[in-house]
C-alpha cells in the first residue's frame, strides 16, 4: 500500500501524494475533506493542529490551512517560499481566486521558464478583498501540493504608495513592481514648445538631484551610440521626453529608497511605465534608464508602454511588423544599458507577440498576465453550474460601465448576443467571445467581493474546488499557450 493510502486510511483524508515530503525531523503533507484542506505531519513537525493518530510511533498532526500554518511550512520547506528570480526568462501568473497555483505550475513544469506564482497588484487585492498574506500563503499551498521544488518568485505589481511596499515587504514578496504612471505627464507627446517648457522650469527636481540646466547639459545636443542604435537628443526631444517622465523617475527613486529601509532580506526591482496612453520611445527608454543609473537604482527589468493596443484579456490589437521593429529597438536599448529583462503587462493572451518576444529578447523576456486564469475558472463554472454563470455574466454586464474606468478595454456590449438565447452546452465557448471576455475580465472585482454580500465568491470558490481537476486541466491547458509561444515549443513534448 502506497503510503499516502495509508495515512488516508488512518486519518480519514485524501492525501495528495505529490505533497508528501520528507524532512530530517518529519513529513509533511496536504489532504483535503470534500471542499475543505488539511496540513499535517508525522514526527516533530512544527504545525499548529490536532495529533488525530499515530503512523510507526510518529504522531500524526493535522491542521488548517491557515497563516500560521503556512509559515510554518515555509521554515520547515523553504522551496514553498517565494525567492529571487534573476535574469532567467520568466513569467507571472496571477490568481485572483487563491486557488490556480497547482494548474499553474502544471502549466510550466519542465518548460525551462522561471515561473512567478503569487503575482497580484495592490488593485486586485484591494478588488478580491485579499492581502499580500493570503496571495502568499496560496502559493505556497499550491506548491506543497504539486510538490513543486523548483523554486519560484513573487512579484508585488503595480505599487504606487510606500504604504504599498510595507504591506508586501512583510508579507514576503521578492520582487516590487514600482508603478510611477500617474506620474507620467501624457500630455507632453503633443505639447508645443512653449508648454513644454514652461512645463519644464516648473518640475520639482529634488528627487533627481540636479537642476534643469544641468540636466539638459547632458542630453541636448548629444548622441549617444549604444552599438546597434544611436540615440539623439534635440532641445525639442529632450524637453518632451523629461516632461513626460522626470517627475515618474522621481517617484522610482524615492520608492526604491524607501525599499532599501524596509526591506529585510534582498529583493528585485521592475519598473512599469506601460499604463499610460502613449507609446515609449527609445529615448525616453534610454533617458529613464540613464537617470535611474545616475541615482543608485537598481532594476531587473522594465515595462515600456509598446506600440499598439495592450487590452485586457484579448490579443494584441496592432501591426506586428511595428510593434517588431518597435521592440526591437527597445531591445537594443537594453543590451546597451543592462542587461535586464524586457516585461511585457497585460499579457493576457498576447499570443500574436509571444514569439517576435522571445526571438528578439532571448533569455531577457518576462510576460505577466493574471485575468486569464480568471476567465478560466469562469470556464468551469459555465460548463458545471451554467445558472450561476449566467447569474455572473448579467451580473457583470452591469458592472462593466463603472468597473471599465481603469482598463484599456473597448469591448462593446451591444454586441454580446443575449445569454438566454445560449444553450448551456454553448456558454462555455462565451467566454471565447472579444466583448464578452474583457466584459469579465474587467468586473472580476464587483463580482467576488463582499459589496454584493458574497452573492458570487462562495460558490464560485466551492464549485471550483469540487470540480478540482477540471479546474486544474483548463488552467493547464490554456496557460500552455503562453508558455508554448515564449519558449517556441509544447511543453507536453518535454
Amino acid at each position: 500500500m502506497e503510503l499516502h493510502e495509508q495515512l488516508q486510511r488512518l486519518i480519514n483524508l485524501e492525501i495528495y501524494a505529490s505533497s508528501l515530503i520528507e524532512t530530517k525531523d518529519a513529513m509533511y503533507f496536504l489532504g483535503r475533506r470534500g471542499t475543505e484542506k488539511f496540513v499535517g505531519s508525522v514526527g516533530e513537525g512544527n504545525l499548529v493542529g490536532q495529533k488525530v493518530g499515530e503512523l510507526d510511533n510518529k504522531p500524526i498532526i493535522v491542521g488548517p490551512t491557515d497563516h500560521a500554518n503556512a509559515c510554518a511550512i515555509r521554515n520547515a520547506l523553504p522551496w514553498t517560499a517565494p525567492g529571487l528570480v534573476g535574469l532567467k526568462k520568466s513569467i507571472g501568473m496571477g490568481d485572483r481566486l487563491g486557488i490556480a497555483t497547482p494548474g499553474h505550475i502544471r502549466a510550466v513544469r519542465s518548460s525551462g521558464l522561471t515561473v512567478l506564482l503569487a503575482q497580484q497588484s495592490i488593485r486586485e487585492m484591494t478588488r478580491t478583498g485579499r492581502s499580500p498574506d493570503d496571495v502568499i500563503d496560496s502559493t505556497t499551498w499550491g506548491a506543497l501540493q504539486e510538490g513543486f521544488g523548483d523554486g519560484f518568485g513573487s512579484d508585488a505589481d503595480h505599487l504606487h504608495t510606500f504604504e504599498d511596499v510595507d504591506s508586501t515587504v512583510e508579507a514576503g514578496f521578492t520582487m516590487f513592481t514600482i508603478d510611477p504612471g500617474q506620474y507620467v505627464d501624457d500630455a507632453a507627446e503633443t505639447d508645443d514648445y512653449s508648454i513644454l517648457k514652461k512645463k519644464a522650469s516648473s518640475i520639482d527636481l529634488s528627487a533627481l538631484e540636479t537642476t534643469l540646466s544641468d540636466i539638459s547639459s547632458r542630453y541636448v545636443g548629444k548622441t549617444f551610440d549604444l552599438g546597434e542604435i544611436a540615440i539623439s537628443f534635440d532641445e525639442g526631444t529632450f524637453l518632451r521626453t523629461f516632461v513626460k517622465y522626470a517627475r515618474a523617475v522621481g517617484h522610482i527613486v524615492k520608492m526604491y529608497r524607501h525599499l532599501l529601509t524596509v526591506a529585510h532580506k534582498p529583493f528585485e526591482v521592475e519598473v512599469s511605465i506601460d499604463e499610460t496612453d502613449s507609446p515609449t520611445t527609445p529615448a525616453d527608454h534610454f533617458f529613464i534608464v540613464t537617470e535611474m543609473k545616475r541615482l543608485g537604482v537598481e532594476w531587473i527589468a522594465i515595462a515600456p508602454r509598446f506600440v499598439g493596443r495592450f487590452e485586457k484579456g484579448v490579443d494584441y490589437i496592432g501591426d506586428l511588423d511595428l510593434f517588431r521593429a518597435s521592440f526591437a529597438e527597445h531591445v537594443r536599448v537594453m543590451k546597451a544599458m543592462g542587461p535586464y529583462k524586457i516585461s511585457i503587462h497585460s499579457g493576457s493572451d498576447k499570443f500574436s507577440i509571444y514569439p517576435i518576444a522571445a526571438e528578439l529578447a532571448g533569455e531577457y523576456l518576462h510576460v505577466k498576465t493574471a485575468g486569464t486564469s480568471y476567465l478560466e475558472a469562469l470556464r468551469v463554472i459555465a460548463a458545471v453550474e451554467p445558472d450561476l454563470f449566467r447569474e455572473i455574466f448579467d451580473f457583470a454586464l452591469q458592472c462593466y460601465e463603472t468597473d471599465k474606468a481603469t482598463y484599456h478595454v473597448s469591448a462593446n456590449i451591444e454586441k454580446i448576443p443575449p445569454i438566454d438565447t445560449i444553450t448551456n452546452d454553448r456558454l462555455p465557448g462565451l467566454i471565447d467571445d472579444f466583448n464578452a471576455r474583457q466584459v469579465l475580465h474587467v468586473t472580476y472585482g464587483s463580482v467576488l467581493t463582499a459589496q454584493n454580500g458574497e452573492k458570487f465568491r462562495s460558490k464560485i470558490l466551492t464549485t471550483l474546488k469540487q470540480y478540482e481537476e477540471l479546474h486544474y486541466t483548463n488552467l493547464e491547458k490554456h496557460l500552455r499557450r503562453h508558455v508554448k509561444g515564449l519558449i517556441g515549443k509544447d511543453v507536453s513534448a518535454l
